[in-house]
């Protein structure tokens, strides 16, 4: 019982949801065309007025029967009509008979019919005023509106009328069916209830009031109105209004090409005229909404129902489940026993693992500062080389200033001091480019001009013996070139990536080692290239720890691996591949650009 009542419920629920859609959007197109037909009307109704005022028509009601007077009415009355937009303009006299018109040269021209029988002449000869009618044209058999004004003698009477008459099957034209309605109709109907303007071609010139009791004054009207028209009555029956809509809403039962619809019709009266607009709405979308509210309600019956059996059975459960609780919170209290013992032992190892985080960088410092020394190692050979002659030299020199001093050659000992000096200078120099590299740095990165580390590192790279016979293309830069690092590990990775240079071109015909900056936007890019061998198939591996392609004698492979951590250390890259331009490796340094002022 409960079943069928909410199916009966939802049903004519839907009807009402149903027919207040369609009333809306009929009530929407009605205002929308009516708005239209009222722009129509007051585009046109004082162009008659205006029409007039006019001298020459007023002259040719005063002498109509002056040909040449008449011709210049007509051809002004042509002029008013192509200005206007109008099918035809015409002008009758106070008896309604037609002396000038527009159409004067057409074979159905207005001229010299009478139009006494049309209400708008009768209007604008009794009223004094503006007139306007619709009807079908007696003449061109073609609809219009009929705009007329009359036109007054000095001495105050009416000497006549000029009308205009517009055609409507624009206004017919711009009727448009909502996108979502395709059986949308439309029709206007005139005070006598007959059609006039409609959306179907055979609704037009149709009774929708009768009542079948024969001819009547209205269908008299009708037919002086729409001359050799049929004027049948429609095969219409009203069903009332339905729930939930507003009065001027109606159903309509409509028998057309042998088959009957029913619409939803809303009638609207239109501005200024007795017409009446009647928008028809299939009620298809009805039943639809019926069938969607159907099955809402039935879905929330069933949703009700199940809620019901879900809640019973949560209850039940409920009991259930109490029963287990205190167990459950045993157990719990066994968990959280394990679990604390369980984080105090995670706590443990996360100290335990950043205390080897801590040894992890402690030692990777320390084996940068161990590459570093085994490279001094390396150099050892040739620093010995070079200050071995320097030292044998002041040697020489300082014996030599002993017998001239004896001989009293005090210039000659001058110069032989100034020599010693100079030689002094020199191993200084060279001692200092090795202290500084040996020495740790500790200070954060700053502005550095990326030419110094290079200069240091090939003073230091030109004292070792390996280094002779290569030769050293450095493209240096004539300005400054600020970066953002730290001088002296700049001056580590660039001894690293000289000394591995050095090394691949063991054994190579006229060896080359060039070194150059470019500018690249953000950063500056510093490239050491070779023409050795080249570098593996796989580049990257070569930045792994303890790879080498050396033997153990020149290297452990640490290295690039460190140097890479240098300059990821320092917010810059470090990339190896081979040379596209010939054999050999290139190794780039990237670093980001920085202001000379900081």
């Amino acid at each position: 019982m409960l079943f069928l009542v909410t199916a009966l419920f939802s049903w004519q629920l839907g009807a009402w949801s149903g027919y207040r859609l369609l009333e809306r959007e009929s009530l929407k197109e009605s205002f929308r065309y009516s708005q239209l037909v009222d722009r129509e009307l007051k585009r046109y109704r004082p162009i008659p007025e205006l029409m007039a005022e006019h001298p020459l028509l007023r002259a040719a009601l005063e002498e109509p029967a002056d040909p040449e007077l008449v011709l210049r009415a007509n051809n002004q009355m042509k002029r008013m009509a192509t200005i206007i937009g109008s099918s035809d303009v015409y002008l009758m006299d106070h008896r309604g008979l037609t002396i000038a018109a527009s159409n004067h040269d057409r074979q159905d021209s207005f001229i010299g019919r009478n139009f006494d029988f049309r209400p708008y002449f009768n209007d604008a000869i009794r009223t004094g005023a503006a007139a306007l009618y619709f009807a079908l044209g007696s003449t061109s058999d073609v609809r219009g509106l009929y705009f007329a004004f009359p036109i007054q003698a000095d001495t105050g009477g009416v000497l006549g009328v000029v009308a205009a008459k517009v055609q409507v099957t624009e206004l017919e034209s711009q009727w448009q069916r909502p996108a979502s309605f395709t059986d949308a109709e439309m029709v206007v109907l005139d005070g006598d209830g007959f059609s006039f303007l409609a959306s179907r071609r055979q609704w037009l010139y149709r009774d929708f009031m009768a009542d079948g009791e024969g001819p009547s004054e209205s269908i008299s009207r009708a037919r002086l109105r729409y001359p050799r028209r049929a004027l049948t009555p429609m095969d219409i029956e009203y069903l009332g209004r339905p729930l939930g809509v507003s009065p001027r809403s109606r159903l309509v039962r409509i028998r057309d090409e042998g088959a009957w619809r029913e619409y939803l019709s809303v009638q609207t009266p239109l501005p200024e005229l007795d017409w009446d607009l009647e928008v028809m709405l299939g009620t298809r979308q009805v039943f639809w909404s019926q069938v969607r509210f159907l099955v809402m309600g039935l879905v929330v019956f069933l949703g009700a129902m199940l809620t019901w059996l879900y809640l019973k059975e949560r209850y039940r459960r409920e009991a259930e489940l109490a029963q287990r609780g205190v167990q459950l919170e045993q157990r719990v209290a066994e968990r959280t026993a394990d679990l604390e013992a369980s984080n105090r032992k995670l706590i443990n190892e996360v100290h335990q693992r950043e205390e080897a985080q801590n040894e992890l960088r402690e030692i990777q410092q320390e084996l940068i500062q161990a590459a570093k020394l085994a490279v001094l190692g390396q150099m050892s050979a040739g620093l010995n080389h070079e200050m071995s002659q320097p030292l044998t030299a002041i040697q020489s020199y300082a014996r030599n200033s002993q017998r001239f001093l004896e001989r009293g050659d005090n210039a000659t000992v001058d110069a032989n001091l100034a020599e010693i000096v100079t030689l002094c200078g020199k191993m200084a120099e060279l001692t200092r480019q090795f202290k500084v590299f040996a020495r740790k740095s500790e200070g954060r990165p700053a502005s550095v001009d990326l030419r110094q580390p290079v200069d240091a590192a090939l003073k230091i790279i030109h004292a070792q013996d390996s280094g002779e016979g290569v030769g050293v293309d450095w493209q240096r830069p004539a300005h400054p070139v600020m970066c953002h690092g730290d001088l002296i590990r700049i001056e580590q990775v660039m001894v690293n990536l000289l000394t591995n240079a050095l090394h691949a071109l063991e054994g190579t015909e006229q060896p080359m080692i060039q070194i150059d900056i470019q500018d690249n936007g953000g950063t500056w890019q510093c490239r050491v290239r070779d023409n050795g061998p080249g570098l593996p198939g796989n580049s990257e591996q070569i930045f792994e720890p303890f790879f080498t392609t050396k033997s153990m004698k020149q290297g452990l492979g640490l290295g690039l691996s460190i140097s890479r951590q240098i300059m990821d250390a320092l917010g810059g890259r470090l990339t190896g591949q081979n040379r596209e331009d010939g054999p050999g490796a290139e190794f780039i340094l990237t670093l980001h650009k920085r202001e000379a002022a900081e």
